[in-house]
C-alpha cells in the first residue's frame, strides 16, 4: 500500500474540513423521529388544554404563540435538519423568527390596550 493510500484510508471517517456535514453525523433513527413526534403531540395537547383553562384566557395569545414557535423550532431543527447544519444557518433562521414574534406580541399588546 502506498503512503498516499494509507494517508487517505486513515482519514476516511474524519469529518471534512470544508464544512461538509454529511460525514460528521449520522442520520437520526426512526426511534428519534418517533420521540420528536411524541414531544410535538404533548405540546399540542398542552395548547388545547390551555384553551380550556379560563384563568389563562388573558394570556392565551402569548402562550399559544410561544408553544407554536417551540413546535416550529423543533420541526425546523430536526425534520429540516438545521440541527446538523452549521450554526450560522440556525442563527439566520432563528433571529428573524424571534424578531417577528416580538413584533407580533408587541402589536397584540398595543392593539388590545387600544381596543379595551
Amino acid at each position: 500500500m502506498s503512503d498516499h493510500a494509507a494517508h487517505h484510508d486513515s482519514h476516511a471517517d474524519a469529518p471534512h474540513a470544508g464544512g461538509g456535514h454529511e460525514a460528521s453525523h449520522s442520520h437520526p433513527t426512526a426511534k428519534t423521529y418517533l420521540g420528536i413526534a411524541v414531544v410535538l403531540t404533548i405540546i399540542t395537547v398542552i395548547e388545547v388544554a390551555v384553551f380550556y383553562v379560563p384563568a389563562l384566557h388573558p394570556f392565551l395569545a402569548p402562550i399559544l404563540l410561544t408553544l407554536s414557535a417551540l413546535k416550529f423550532g423543533i420541526v425546523a431543527m430536526w425534520y429540516m435538519h438545521l440541527k446538523f447544519d452549521p450554526k450560522l444557518y440556525s442563527w439566520v433562521f432563528v433571529v428573524p423568527m424571534v424578531f417577528a414574534a416580538g413584533i407580533i406580541l408587541a402589536l397584540i399588546v398595543l392593539l388590545s390596550r387600544h381596543r379595551g
